[in-house]
C-alpha cells in the first residue's frame, strides 16, 4: 500500500515475535539529583519569601522524594522547609508502603484515620519556625481549605513558582528517561504502521499499542491511545466507537508510555493507499509549520514567538487565521516530563523564555472540518543553540518515519 514500505505488510505474529525488553534502559534518577533538586526548592523559597512548601501527592511528589503514590481523599504529602530534613505526611498504616518507595532521608509524620493531617503541618511549621505556607498547586481544593482552618495567623500561598521553577528545565539524566520512552514509543509506532491493511479495527491497534509498550518495558503500557481514520482524524482527540480502516483514508495514532515516571506522546498521520491532492496538501502544510516551529525554537524566545511561526506558514497558505478552520484549533505544544502535559506551553500570550533544559511537544496540528486532520507529534529540548529533537519527524505521508 505504500511506495515507502513502511504502511502494512506486517502480520501479528511477526510484530509480536520482534517485542522485547528495550536494550539499553536509561539510569534512574540518583540520590544526589535528588538532593539537589530538594536544594533548588529552598533557594526558590528564598527568593519568594516562603519558609515553606508542602508538596501533596501526585507527580511532583514523586519528582522530589521517589513516591509515586497518585492523590486521593488521605493526605500524602512532602513538607520542605528552609532547615531540617524533608518531613512526610503519610497515614499509618502505609508507612511500610511508603519506605519501599521513599528514595530521600525523611523525618515521617504519621497519622491515625480519626486524626487530622492538616494539624501535622501546622505543628511542624511551629517547631521548624515557619511563618508561611506555600503549598503544590496540584493539591485540592479541600486540603487547602483545610490547612487554612488550622493555619492560624500563617500565611498560605500557592507554590507554582517553586515547583514549575525546579520542573521546568530538565536535567541530563531526565533527558535520557525521555529519550529511552520516546524512542520505544517510535519504536511501537513502527510496528502499528505495518499493521495497517483494510478493515483493520481501531480496537485491534489499540490492544496491540499497549501490549508492544508492555514488553518493550514501559511502566504500564500505553499511558493513552488515540488511533482513527479518515473523517475521524478531524478531531483532534478523536470520537468514540469502532473504526475500520479503508484504502484512500489517513490514519492518526497519538500515543505515548512512562519510562521511570518520565513520558513520550508521539503522533503520526499517514496514508493508507494513495493521497489525494488535498490529503497531500494539507500534509506537507502541517510539515512545513511543525519545521518552521522547531526552526524559531533557541534560548531567549518567548513560548508564544514558536506558536506564532507554526501559525504564520499556515495563514500564508490562506488557512485560519487564529483558530478558525480550517486551519489550527489549539496551541502549538505543551510541556512534558513527569507530567504528559506540564509548563511550558506554546501558545499566544505565554512570554516564558526558553532555556535549555526546557522540553515541549511540536504539534500545529491541522484540522480540514468534516473531512480530515493531520497531526504531526514530535518533542523536542531547548540546547544552547537550538532545538534538538527526541524523535525525527515523519519525512512524507505516505514514509512515516525517518
Amino acid at each position: 500500500m505504500s511506495t515507502a514500505g513502511q504502511i502494512g505488510g506486517l502480520d501479528l505474529a511477526t510484530a509480536r515475535a520482534s517485542l522485547a525488553p528495550w536494550s539499553a534502559p536509561a539510569a534512574a534518577i540518583g540520590a544526589d539529583e535528588y538532593q539537589q533538586r530538594l536544594e533548588q526548592a529552598r533557594r526558590l523559597m528564598r527568593e519568594q519569601g516562603v519558609d515553606a512548601v508542602l508538596v501533596t501527592a501526585g507527580t511532583s511528589l514523586r519528582y522530589f522524594s521517589g513516591i509515586p503514590w497518585g492523590a486521593s481523599e488521605r493526605l500524602v504529602g512532602l513538607l520542605v522547609t528552609q532547615r531540617g530534613a524533608p518531613i512526610v505526611i503519610c497515614p499509618a498504616f502505609e508507612v511500610g508502603s511508603l519506605e519501599a518507595v521513599l528514595l530521600i532521608p525523611a523525618e515521617l509524620r504519621l497519622w491515625e484515620e480519626h486524626e487530622d493531617p492538616q494539624q501535622l503541618v501546622t505543628d511542624a511549621l511551629h517547631e521548624r519556625g515557619a511563618s508561611s505556607l506555600a503549598l503544590d498547586p496540584a493539591a485540592p481544593y479541600l486540603v487547602a481549605e483545610r490547612l487554612r482552618a488550622v493555619l492560624g495567623g500563617k500565611a498560605l500561598t500557592e507554590a507554582t513558582a517553586i515547583i514549575d521553577g525546579c520542573r521546568i528545565c530538565k536535567s541530563p539524566a531526565e533527558l535520557a528517561l525521555m529519550k529511552q520512552a520516546t524512542a520505544m514509543t517510535l519504536q511501537v509506532h513502527r510496528l502499528a504502521a505495518g499493521l495497517m491493511r483494510e478493515g483493520i479495527s481501531r480496537g485491534e491497534l489499540v490492544r496491540f499499542i499497549d501490549e508492544a509498550h508492555r514488553a518493550m518495558g514501559a511502566d504500564n503500557g500505553s499511558t493513552f491511545c488515540i488511533v482513527q481514520f479518515g473523517q475521524a482524524t478531524a478531531y483532534p482527540h478523536g470520537v468514540p466507537g469502532e473504526q475500520y480502516l479503508q484504502p484512500g483514508e489517513l490514519v492518526l495514532i497519538d500515543t505515548g508510555c512512562t519510562v521511570q515516571g518520565y513520558h513520550s506522546d508521539i503522533t503520526r498521520t499517514y496514508i493508507f493507499g494513495q493521497p489525494s491532492a488535498d490529503q497531500a496538501r494539507i500534509w506537507q502544510l502541517e510539515q512545513a509549520a511543525q519545521q518552521a516551529a522547531f526552526d524559531a525554537v533557541r534560548p531567549g524566545v518567548t513560548c508564544e514567538a514558536v506558536d506564532a511561526a507554526a501559525r504564520k506558514v499556515v495563514e500564508k497558505a490562506g488557512l485560519g487565521p487564529d483558530y478558525r478552520l480550517p486551519g489550527i484549533p489549539h496551541r502549538t505544544g505543551h510541556g512534558c516530563g513527569m507530567s504528559i502535559h506540564e509548563t511550558p506551553y506554546l501558545v499566544r500570550g505565554n512570554q516564558t523564555l526558553l532555556e535549555p533544559g526546557m522540553c515541549a511537544s511540536n504539534e500545529p496540528m491541522i484540522v480540514v472540518p468534516d473531512r480530515f486532520g493531520v497531526r504531526l507529534e514530535d518533542h523536542f529540548y531547548v540546547t544552547e543553540n537550538g532545538a534538538a529533537w527526541f524523535t525525527p519527524p515523519s519525512p512524507a505521508i505516505d514514509q512515516p518515519f525517518a
